[in-house]
């Protein structure tokens, strides 16, 4: 029979190696980097929003130099359209001041009465080709001489005219379009110098205002 020591207690047998702090475990306390893990989120957050506020202004930039390179591609595209249509016009000038010699040559035989047979054919076909590139014809006589489209060659003076007017269409002028590729060389007449509407009428009834004025004259 065993005999228990008086004023002692057994205690659990502890596996060798181990530590009473094993042996009894206590409640873990929260580490540091628990602790800092919400501080770290929030820094994250910000820099990812950073990020996207670069991003966004990038963006912007390079929509608005697309926008620009756009704006200044139609610019151009303008551009060249327009000295397309201006070296067009300039060469079908060129060529046509060349035919004005011969549509003057057409006039005259018209005028004259030999546009006939197959000189005649020729001569329309020709006129009408130079229409269809454009060409316009100008110049009527009674029409008020206008120094950018008339040159006159020939000037005189007559009693029934109140301005400057072209009296005789010595050579046509002709347009394309709006410009001149040559003016309607024209006679002009001018009214005559110190002449007054009215004058004439009013010398006419001089005399007989005076022998008004004086009684008028004696009757037989």
């Amino acid at each position: 029979m065993t005999e228990e020591t008086p004023g002692f207690e057994e205690k659990p047998d502890v596996p060798s190696g181990a530590t009473p702090d094993d042996a009894e475990p206590q409640a873990a306390s929260p580490s540091a980097e628990e602790a800092a893990a919400p501080a770290g989120d929030a820094n994250q957050i910000a820099g990812l929003v950073a990020q996207l506020d670069q991003v966004r202004t990038a963006l912007n930039e390079r929509t608005a130099d697309l926008q620009r390179l756009q704006a200044e591609f139609q610019n151009y595209r303008r551009r060249v359209e327009r000295d397309r249509i201006a070296v067009r016009e300039v060469a079908i000038a060129n060529l046509l001041t060349e035919l004005l010699p011969v549509l003057d040559d057409i006039g005259r035989a018209r005028e004259h009465g030999e546009l006939v047979g197959g000189f005649k054919s020729v001569a329309e076909s020709t006129e009408t080709v130079a229409a269809k590139m454009g060409l316009q014809q100008f110049g009527k006589e009674g029409e008020p001489f206008d120094p950018t489209i008339h040159e006159a060659l020939m000037h005189s003076y007559a009693p029934d005219v109140t301005e400057t007017t072209c009296v005789a269409i010595l050579q046509p002028g002709y347009r394309i379009g709006e410009r001149v590729i040559r003016p309607a060389r024209v006679a002009v007449a001018e009214p005559q110098p110190g002449a007054q509407p009215g004058k004439a009428e009013s010398a006419d009834e001089g005399p007989a205002a005076e022998d008004k004025e004086n009684g008028g004259p004696d009757e037989g």
